[in-house]
């Protein structure tokens, strides 16, 4: 299957973003955080309620400039980010996730590369991203990209 978008989320989107963000938190996270840790994060950034909201804000406030999604040609989501600029000049990343069998396929990259051409239109010369834990499994793929260690959960880089 071929990466065949990214684009803006839609309202329809938001039941997809929810159970891929789910799936990837669990799968990466389940024997690093234990099950209570994983719950709050689940309970935190998967809400269903919470994920159309943010959809239905207007996109280019600089704080947040939305959800942006990958689809498979089919129109399948196979991966989610979100972001903002919400320190001048510093964009910040708040959410990646790709399909977990859809990993090391070009999606998160394809995501990372649109997130931070959006970031850069609202005045971003770096960006930056908090994990849940200091030995995440994505660890590997933003230093590919050139982030840093800023602090042991904190990562940032040029843009």
């Amino acid at each position: 299957m071929l990466l065949a978008d990214v684009r803006m989320a839609v309202p329809g989107d938001a039941a997809a973003i929810s159970r891929l963000l789910a799936a990837a938190i669990r799968e990466d996270y389940d024997s690093l955080l234990g099950e209570m840790r994983v719950g709050r994060l689940l309970s935190d950034h998967c809400s269903l309620p919470r994920i159309r909201a943010e959809i239905g804000i207007p996109g280019g406030a600089p704080a947040w400039l939305g959800w942006l999604v990958a689809t498979d040609a089919d129109g399948t989501v196979v991966g989610a980010v979100s972001g903002g600029v919400p320190v001048t000049s510093e964009g910040e990343l708040y959410a990646l996730c790709t399909t977990p069998g859809r990993r090391r396929q070009g999606v998160g990259s394809a995501l990372l590369a649109a997130a931070g051409e959006r970031m850069r239109t609202h005045g971003a010369v770096s960006q930056r991203i908090t994990l849940p834990a200091e030995s995440t499994p994505a660890l590997s793929f933003f230093a590919r990209h050139g982030f840093t260690a800023l602090t042991p959960v904190r990562l940032g880089r040029a843009l």
